[in-house]
């Protein structure tokens, strides 16, 4: 069979199942679940891939999470097909349970579209005529939330990072792939899909300020006010931000976590949580010293001790056209016009999968299907057929363009392809912004 008459049949067997792929996201849409605890939705994967699709499933990758093999013996190039099982916070929203989760973030959809994708590639038949391996994987924690949580099963040696492809890229689980792909909703407008976004990479912090406790009525002069402090700090920040890059994108957008204890004591204990986003790894830690600096200077002023801790966040995503291309011709195959859909993306939130696109060539476009913003109260999935299962035969169709003809398609795009950082340069970086000040 030529390239066309597999991708035919992908298509055949995506539409002959369609109905199990929009179950399966449904599904997981009402059982949201935070970072490594999606164990409902792990389950739900995993039995999809070994019930629907006979796949020998590893479980609890990174304490939750899942992948399966396919084509395991096929000495070719190594394609993973990602999607994220977390959910996020967003108690406003209509469909949020009863602790404030939701599916706002799309990750039922890439899931059921991962799934979807696996689908067509094994019922269809076309795994004998592709020249490579393809691993669907199950990754969890994207949201970067809950940071104490993660911070206790840090300390119990359960993980080392607080990113769920951080720790499998740590635990190995990337080492003999080539090439992954994956891709996110959004609600692109009048368009119906965006290849090539960009995004900022951040590094998390977490703020405490200390100081000394005395009563407020009678006795403030005793004290040492950590909550001024605070105040002074992100005021501080404010007044640095005119100094950076517009190109940078720069973002710190802080939440205190504790403000105080009573409002008869002076606050000795107030702690805050942010991000410092940039375009680029340089603009990340020249915004982040700035800002240490700026956040000391606040409790520098009432005397209060500044303590922060670096959490190694995510980094910029890289894009690589030639696997956009690729992309965007499927889904113009799949019928959507050229002119519905946007190339380049500006992002100024973060992707963990910005950090595998250091290490290896990506796919990351935007599909549409949904509207209102990621995350707020107003997202909403409007067109089951382009969130679900347009992207699922795109990426499927994708992995023809790469594995067929002795995988022609991925050696091309490898033979030129040097990756920014190594597995080894990648954990040091890591490393480097695991601290406290």
């Amino acid at each position: 069979m030529n390239k066309q008459q597999l991708k035919d049949l992908i298509i055949k067997s995506i539409d002959e199942n369609r109905d199990k792929i929009i179950e399966i996201g449904r599904g997981i849409y009402h059982t949201p679940e935070y970072g490594y605890k999606e164990y409902k939705t792990t389950e739900a994967v995993a039995n999809f891939m070994q019930e629907e699709l006979g796949l020998e499933v590893e479980k609890n990758i990174a304490v939750t999470g899942c992948k399966a093999v396919a084509n395991e013996n096929k000495k070719g190039p190594h394609i993973s097909i990602l999607g994220e099982l977390d959910g996020i916070s967003c108690k406003e929203h209509k469909d949020a349970n009863e602790i404030g989760a939701s599916h706002t973030c799309g990750h039922n959809i890439q899931i059921a579209g991962m799934l979807g994708a696996a689908l067509g590639l094994v019922k269809s038949g076309v795994l004998d005529s592709l020249d490579g391996k393809i691993s669907f994987m199950a990754t969890p924690a994207e949201e970067f939330i809950e940071l104490e949580y993660r911070e206790q099963l840090k300390k119990k040696g359960e993980i080392t990072y607080f990113g769920g492809k951080q720790e499998l890229v740590k635990r190995g689980y990337f080492d003999d792939v080539d090439m992954s792909m994956m891709f996110h909703s959004s609600d692109c407008g009048d368009s119906k899909a965006l290849v090539g976004p960009e995004s900022n990479g951040f590094i998390g912090k977490k703020v405490q300020f200390i100081g000394k406790e005395s009563h407020a009525g009678s006795a403030p002069h005793e004290g040492i006010n950590a909550l001024n402090a605070a105040m002074l700090a992100i005021n501080n920040v404010n007044a640095l931000r005119e100094t950076f890059k517009e190109s940078e994108r720069v973002r710190f957008h802080p939440i205190l976590t504790k403000a105080g204890d009573i409002v008869n004591v002076v606050p000795a204990d107030v702690q805050m949580e942010s991000y410092v986003r940039a375009r680029t790894i340089n603009g990340m830690i020249d915004a982040s010293e700035r800002i240490n600096r700026a956040l000391i200077a606040g409790g520098t002023a009432v005397g209060a001790e500044v303590k922060i801790t670096e959490i190694p966040g995510y980094l910029p995503i890289l894009r690589y056209r030639s696997m956009d291309n690729l992309f965007s011709n499927n889904l113009v195959e799949l019928g959507i016009p050229s002119n519905e859909i946007i190339d380049g993306g500006d992002f100024t939130g973060s992707f963990d999968f910005g950090d595998i696109s250091h290490l290896m060539p990506t796919l990351h476009p935007m599909v549409g299907g949904v509207k209102g913003a990621l995350h707020t109260r107003d997202f909403e999935i409007v067109d089951e057929e382009l969130a679900y299962i347009v992207p699922a035969k795109s990426m499927a169709m994708t992995v023809v363009d790469l594995l067929f003809d002795g995988a022609k398609g991925a050696n091309e795009i490898l033979a030129d392809f040097k990756p920014v950082m190594t597995k080894e340069e990648y954990l040091d970086f890591l490393n480097k912004y695991d601290k406290t000040i």
